[in-house]
């Protein structure tokens, strides 16, 4: 199970958004090329970056600074946030970004998505964001009335690299990871699952590696880094089995 830290950019800043409300926002970084070296330098296999702005834009809107990560930092990025159409995926994957995340046209254009996992296999990430197992889109702004896991099997053998499951209500709230819902997910699907949201503490890595009747691609893990109430290093030793 990978340990993926989170560089969310908005106004070209690192920041944290709690239950992915804009108004409720922490700058950790002025730069965000320094925040991605620094999860590099500290033993992280790869980084999920996500353009708040181009999320709610629809394209994206720090672009630059994400291919920049991309060029300079050793470690392969995944991203999404705004990308939603053919051109955006290219733009991405052929200047260095290692993946991209697909969520709000995961919901809008089934066909896309199947077309850039077709074009790109094995690079396309199926985002599915939601609060009470209903799946919300554009930048968390809007419900859709879908449910996660029927969204989900939409996607099964059509070349979809990995799904992240986001619970919303515990993005950037430290409050724990929801394995239950994100185990759920797993056992549902033969795509691997990336857990994403809530995580506190090292309990919550121990939580996931825990269960033994599914298993998870990797966790995504935000604010608790930030706060250093999680050690990169520590983390990733428990993956690895040293700890």
């Amino acid at each position: 199970m990978l340990i993926i830290p989170a560089v969310d950019i908005k106004g070209g800043q690192c920041v944290r958004l709690a239950q992915g409300d804009f108004n409720r926002v922490t700058v950790y970084a002025e730069n965000p090329m320094d925040m991605a070296r620094l999860w590099a330098g500290k033993g992280a296999e790869r980084i999920h970056i996500v353009d708040l702005d181009g999320s709610v834009a629809g394209l994206p809107q720090n672009g630059s600074v994400i291919l920049d990560i991309a060029k300079f930092v050793s470690v392969p990025i995944e991203v999404g946030g705004g990308i939603r159409s053919m051109e955006t995926v290219n733009y991405y994957l052929q200047n260095g970004v290692s993946s991209v995340i697909l969520g709000t046209a995961a919901i809008q254009d089934q066909d896309f998505v199947r077309t850039a996992a077709r074009i790109h296999p094995g690079k396309i990430i199926l985002g599915i964001d939601a609060l009470g197992g209903e799946v919300a889109v554009r930048g968390w702004t809007e419900k859709t009335g879908q449910n996660a896991i029927e969204l989900a099997s939409r996607y099964e053998n059509c070349g979809i690299e990995a799904i992240i499951y986001t619970d919303i209500h515990r993005d950037g709230m430290e409050t724990g990871v929801n394995v239950e819902q994100t185990r759920a997910l797993a056992k549902s699907v033969s795509i691997p699952v990336i857990a994403s949201g809530g995580v506190a503490t090292l309990a919550d890595i121990d939580r996931l590696l825990a269960v033994k009747d599914c298993s998870f691609f990797g966790v995504i893990v935000g604010r608790a880094l930030y706060t250093g109430a999680i050690d990169l290093a520590d983390a990733v030793a428990k993956t690895r089995g040293a700890v």
